[in-house]
């Protein structure tokens, strides 16, 4: 386990009450466990601002019957072929589909595509999540540099 640092820290009341409203709302144990999340979440905030790898995922909502739209998310991820990892496509009513599109790249190239996406006619709405696809080392508070190996599992036959 790493070292733990006590702090302590000023904010005006107001602050303090919606931290403890935030921190009361049953995802995290305590006050300090709310803390280290947002800080982690700005640590991989700022590290996808940079060159390094990101993992994110494209979420549309868009009308299907918009002509050649389809076909133009599709040429847009193709153009990306080397960063789509993933694409899952539901139909929400008669003209409505959702689409999910998972991606592994350069932070830049990521939010050129969903940019490129979200200019296309008839695209209602586009959320654009990203993270960094490593998790952050305890003793630098940074992505680590290796990837953990993923655990293997013995399939059943």
């Amino acid at each position: 386990m790493s070292d733990l640092v006590r702090l302590s820290l000023s904010i005006e009341r107001p602050l303090y009450e919606q931290l403890e409203r935030l921190a009361a709302h049953g995802e995290f144990a305590n006050r300090s466990e709310f803390v280290r999340g947002m800080i982690r979440d700005r640590l991989v905030h700022e590290a996808w601002q940079g060159d390094g790898e990101a993992l994110a995922t494209i979420t549309l909502v868009y009308d299907h019957h918009q002509r050649q739209l389809t076909e133009k998310l599709v040429e847009l991820q193709h153009t990306h072929h080397s960063a789509v990892l993933a694409a899952t496509h539901v139909h929400l009513d008669e003209h409505l589909c959702a689409e999910m599109i998972m991606v592994r790249g350069a932070p830049g190239e990521i939010r050129h595509l969903a940019d490129h996406m979200r200019q296309q006619k008839g695209v209602h709405h586009l959320a654009l999540s990203m993270t960094h696809p490593r998790p952050l080392d305890p003793a630098t508070a940074r992505p680590s540099r290796r990837p953990r190996p993923l655990p293997h599992r013995k399939h059943r036959h």
